[in-house]
């Protein structure tokens, strides 16, 4: 069953997140029709192959324009954080030999637009907070409900990198990520990932330390381009995002989701991530214009 979000003359609301995706390629409004479960399914094919699964296009062409505007009016609020870190995101063990991949330093740059500071009427927020994209990503993971993070600066982010921001080679701390590409950089900004080179069993030190010394015959780049939405398993999966070159802003959403509920980032993460550890009571409906 699905909720009428139609005005009066059957047309889509402004305001229905519904109006940014691409229905007739991903009828996310539809989970009981055929279409629907052959997405579900290619999707779930890929992650199962390569930890990542593409939905390209899944935001339309006006859809993806309406997120850029709304993204670059807030690129300015964006908080920059950057310095060196590892692959293993963690305190390192100095007693390790230095030539250990856990003691591998690389710079990382890269500013974040905190949940707390999206407007209400932000359609990236609005996006996030539609219970038919949720619904989606819990049908492709199979690991259960999942939920929206409950902390007010990590739940959403808007990722935004200018000219030489960066990533290091790294792994997440967390079993999946879900981004949805906006916007992209002129030049440089590219996702790339070393698929599954470790498990839970084996870190395969050896593999890891070539990539982090340049070997490039297992990474490939993921398009991400803007309107795709990437179901990403980052654990164990080696990935970095290239240098970014170039005036126009790369934007990525990042939208937080856990299988438990009232998940919270910590205060130290949330000094370095966001310059701060408290958050707004109430989000803004809006921002003024240039300001």
């Amino acid at each position: 069953m699905t909720t009428d979000v139609s005005d009066a003359s059957g047309r889509r609301r402004t305001d229905d997140p519904s109006v940014l995706v691409d229905l007739a390629r991903y009828p996310v409004c539809e989970p009981g029709s055929h279409a629907y479960r052959a997405c579900v399914d290619a999707a779930r094919a890929q992650l199962r192959a390569t930890g990542a699964a593409e939905l390209p296009g899944f935001v339309s062409p006006a859809g993806v324009e309406t997120l850029a505007r709304d993204a670059d009016a807030l690129a300015p609020r964006a908080h920059p954080s950057g310095g060196q870190g590892t692959a293993y995101l963690e305190f390192p063990d100095f007693t390790l030999p230095e030539d250990h991949p856990r003691l591998h330093f690389a710079d990382y740059a890269v500013r974040a637009v905190a949940y707390d500071i999206v407007p209400l009427g932000s359609p990236l927020r609005r996006l996030y907070e539609w219970d038919p994209l949720k619904d989606l990503v819990e049908a492709i993971l199979q690991r259960g409900p999942i939920f929206r993070y409950a902390d007010p600066f990590g739940a959403l982010n808007l990722a935004v990198m200018g000219e030489k921001d960066r990533l290091q080679w790294h792994f997440d701390q967390t079993d999946f990520v879900v981004s949805l590409a906006i916007q992209s950089a002129e030049s440089g900004g590219d996702f790339e990932v070393v698929s599954r080179i470790r498990s839970a069993h084996d870190e395969h030190y050896d593999d890891v330390a070539a990539v982090l010394a340049g070997d490039r015959s297992r990474v490939e780049t993921l398009p991400m381009r803007p309107g795709t939405l990437l179901v990403f398993e980052g654990r164990y999966s080696l990935h970095r995002v290239s240098p970014v070159a170039g005036r126009r802003w790369r934007h990525v959403g990042l939208l937080a989701y856990d299988t438990k509920p009232g998940t919270m980032g910590s205060d130290l993460l949330r000094a370095d991530r966001y310059g701060r550890t408290e958050p707004f009571v109430r989000p803004p409906e809006s921002w003024p214009a240039g300001v």
